[in-house]
């Protein structure tokens, strides 16, 4: 085990403890919100589609989310194209 900081530490190429588990429940939430949208998206405007695309994706990293990805996913989502945004239950680290 290595630790990293407190509340994260890595164990078998795999982040565990409470940051992790942290990180871990807002890429379930930005999933869970993309695949809403997604059901969705032909009902939404393309405002509403692309705002939901920028809270999704600032949910996950907690960061203001570059515009050029927002249009990105949007456009695509508009599409028809599947996001698909798998959220496993560990977290790995590099």
């Amino acid at each position: 085990m290595t630790f990293i900081e407190p509340g994260l530490y890595v164990r078998d190429g795999f982040a565990e403890g409470p940051l992790a588990e942290a990180a871990l429940s807002r890429a379930a939430h930005a999933g869970q919100l993309l695949d809403d949208l997604q059901e969705r998206a032909s009902t939404l405007t393309d405002g509403q589609l692309r705002d939901g695309v920028y809270r999704a994706l600032r949910r996950f990293t907690q960061e203001q989310p570059p515009a050029r990805r927002v249009d990105s996913l949007t456009a695509l989502i508009r599409c028809g194209v599947r996001i698909d945004w798998p959220a496993s239950g560990r977290l790995p680290c590099a």
